[in-house]
């Protein structure tokens, strides 16, 4: 069943977020600013767009992988989260891990917005978790071949 996510527009620059293609996953979201970005520099780069979420979901913004690959290009906090409730202007985090500046310009397709269900929990304070095969052994226990 198709949830519904409505979208407020806060300039009229701003471009409504949608699938490239059928069966994508994530959204486009567009700049409706320009801006540089310095090598290891960071820039917020705002979209124009409100959005409502449906119930029990959240938007994760996520980079695009051509800015990735070809300009070092990324979402630096991937993925960012908006919460349901939040009512504010979509922003996108963007930082360049490149060696060259980065110009953002003005309705370039900064990031991607994929709607995701979230599961509530129930928090159980205890003395001991269950054990398993794993433990607690963590970074690199699996090794790398």
């Amino acid at each position: 069943m198709k949830k519904l996510l409505k979208i407020k527009k806060l300039n009229e620059e701003a471009v409504i977020p949608c699938y490239a293609h059928k069966g994508d996953a994530g959204m486009d979201l567009y700049s409706v600013e320009g801006g540089t970005i310095l090598p290891g520099e960071t820039l917020l780069i705002k979209t124009g767009l409100q959005i409502e979420l449906p119930e029990n979901t959240e938007a994760q913004i996520r980079p695009r992988s051509g800015l990735a690959l070809k300009h070092s290009i990324t979402v630096l906090n991937s993925p960012g989260t908006i919460d349901e409730g939040y009512r504010g202007e979509i922003g996108v985090i963007l930082i360049n891990h490149g060696k060259q500046p980065f110009i953002v310009e003005k309705s370039m397709r900064i990031a991607q917005m994929v709607i995701k269900p979230v599961l509530k929990v129930d928090i159980l304070k205890v003395e001991e978790l269950t054990e398993t095969e794993r433990s607690e052994a963590g970074f690199g226990s699996t090794g790398t071949k």
